[in-house]
């Protein structure tokens, strides 16, 4: 596929406008356009950056309608260049847009960064003073917590948090890769307003249990890697040809043997997107959409062209037949884990 903005079909069109349809997650105030961006491959895990195209890339997702901007302290690896980068690029918009970072690791050490886990509330508190201070703002918008951490009960967290917004610091909490347990747990103390975890055609663990609890609460979700981390993109390789510091040169739906039959279902996919006049990447975010009206995905990506054709999904209808020949091409998701069993989010 290459990459030149599809502009969908009248038949698969719910209506002909630029504006973004929005969306409430949870039952806070929180209200968003029903597709975000995800800014971390704009600074690590998919190869060399590059700052002005990123910008570029941050600037038209507003534009376009987009509202809700994630970031994290750790896509930085420690430096705050992610949530910088962001708040540069936003700083004559802040009022109109909705700016999501997380905590919860030890970036002390650079050997560690990724693996070591830090929700002590002292902690949470510096690292939103660090987050406040890159982005450029007053008040984080949505405060997450990036990885639960066994060390700390979730309850300190959730009341970390619950006192932050209680200053202003942060207006609403979210959990990521947290599981029904201790989403409970957290909503007890503070209420959570979101919950983002990998959900995708590609990746369904969350369908069983988590979407469930979610809905009980009445908490919003964002799925990450709403594209399978670009596999769903058609623009793919063995993870043999990816440079050692992209991450698909390790992820699992690359390897050998997945990496064939994940692509299989992608040109099932791409058939099926084709016939539709849309491309395959709206197709997969459409089906995102039609999970439920509390759902608002966060692809990432560096190309504008490719921003645009992701925004436009969100005016794509998919019909039951469709989402029916979705389930017979991808029943339980992707070949292979989206991670390794040592670094698989445990709930």
């Amino acid at each position: 596929m290459t990459s030149a903005v599809r502009v969908p079909s009248v038949e698969g069109m719910t209506q002909h406008t630029t504006s973004l349809p929005h969306r409430k997650l949870g039952t806070q105030g929180l209200e968003v356009a029903s597709i975000g961006l995800g800014t971390m491959g704009m600074t690590m895990a998919y190869g060399a950056s590059d700052e002005r195209s990123a910008v570029a890339t941050i600037r038209r997702a507003h534009e376009l309608g987009v509202t809700l901007f994630d970031t994290a302290e750790l896509y930085g690896w420690g430096t705050g260049s992610n949530e910088q980068l962001l708040g540069r690029a936003l700083k004559d918009v802040r009022d109109e847009v909705v700016l999501a970072t997380k905590f919860g690791f030890d970036l002390s050490d650079p050997q560690r960064i990724g693996s070591a886990l830090d929700s002590r509330p002292e902690h949470i508190r510096e690292v939103t003073e660090n987050s406040l201070r890159h982005l450029g703002t007053d008040h984080i918008d949505v405060l997450y917590q990036h990885r639960v951490d066994p060390d700390v009960p979730i309850e300190d967290v959730a009341g970390t948090v619950g006192e932050l917004i209680a200053e202003g610091k942060v207006r609403y909490f979210g959990l990521s890769e947290a599981g029904p347990d201790v989403i409970r747990r957290a909503h007890a103390v503070h209420p959570v307003s979101v919950l983002q975890t990998e959900y995708s055609v590609f990746e369904r663990a969350i369908e069983a249990e988590v979407l469930p609890v979610v809905r009980e609460l009445g908490i919003g979700f964002v799925p990450y890697s709403p594209l399978g981390r670009g596999f769903l993109t058609g623009a793919v390789k063995p993870a043999a040809e990816y440079p050692a510091d992209d991450m698909r040169s390790v992820d699992l739906r690359w390897q050998p043997g997945n990496y064939e039959k994940n692509l299989t279902a992608v040109h099932e996919l791409t058939a099926l997107a084709e016939s539709k006049g849309i491309a395959v990447t709206q197709l997969a975010l459409a089906w995102l959409l039609a999970q439920g009206d509390d759902i608002v995905p966060i692809p990432g990506t560096r190309s504008p062209d490719r921003l645009a054709e992701n925004v436009a999904a969100a005016h794509v209808s998919l019909t039951a037949q469709d989402l029916a020949r979705i389930q017979e091409i991808l029943p339980h998701g992707s070949a292979g884990a989206r991670y390794p069993d040592h670094v698989m989010p445990t709930w």
